[in-house]
């Protein structure tokens, strides 16, 4: 069995944040790199983002352009990619718009084999429950996910969840986004936290793409030999001439 692609996307501040401590999300983007990551997710079967940030965030995550959901229904797919999510506590809000946004789009929750219950009763028939055992790990979500034959997984974060595929040593391509501006916010989310990662000093990441996108920089990084470093059009825009 094979697992998954695993696309890392993210955009953060020229410090590192993904965005500030206040209740308002931060735009850290700007429209034309919203639309190159909305091709992104409309290439790939499943997008997945930590329980946090269902909480904090309440993404849609949908495809949004009506071209590219028609295109995908017009292949067979659904028009949006299904959502993933992975929880330790089993807190999941079931009126998130992770559950009730997108028609037709699979919902499917990872957790640890003993809240499993619990949180099917608390999601209802809004999402599939997998249960992974004691703990659940990325390991473990992804292993599912080939299981349900996902081929291409986003993952959009947050911090935690990033840090746990890259210590993981389970991402194939890490695009990260950086805005021309600072956050300094103590208690403020980061791109990623603490951890032992595989890419050091003495093993360094392969740059496979630098492309700027209005006042923002895209970075593209082949974290394996897996990485597909041709970028389709659609995903991402070119040099501005």
């Amino acid at each position: 069995m094979t697992r998954p692609y695993v696309l890392l996307s993210c955009a953060m501040s020229m410090d590192g944040y993904l965005d500030n401590a206040t209740p308002c999300k931060l735009a850290l983007s700007n429209a034309a790199d919203f639309d190159r990551v909305d091709g992104l997710r409309a290439e790939c079967d499943a997008i997945m983002v930590g329980a946090s940030t269902v909480r904090r965030d309440d993404p849609r995550l949908l495809v949004r352009s009506q071209r590219r959901r028609r295109e995908r229904v017009e292949a067979g797919r659904t028009p949006s990619p299904m959502k993933v999510t992975v929880t330790a506590s089993g807190d999941l809000p079931s009126t998130a718009a992770f559950f009730t946004a997108g028609d037709g789009v699979d919902k499917i929750v990872f957790c640890p084999s003993a809240c499993a219950p619990a949180v099917q009763r608390q999601v209802g028939a809004l999402a599939r429950v997998i249960p992974l055992g004691p703990e659940a790990t990325v390991a473990g979500v992804v292993d599912g996910l080939a299981e349900l034959g996902v081929e291409r997984l986003m993952v959009e974060g947050g911090g935690r969840l990033l840090t746990q595929f890259l210590v993981a040593d389970l991402a194939d391509e890490l695009q990260l986004v950086i805005a021309p501006f600072f956050v300094g916010e103590t208690g403020a989310p980061r791109f990623v936290e603490a951890g032992s990662f595989p890419w050091t000093s003495t093993r360094r990441a392969a740059l496979a793409d630098v492309r700027p996108i209005g006042d923002v920089v895209l970075l593209r990084y082949a974290l394996s030999e897996r990485c597909d470093r041709a970028v389709s059009d659609d995903a991402a825009p070119p040099f501005p001439t």
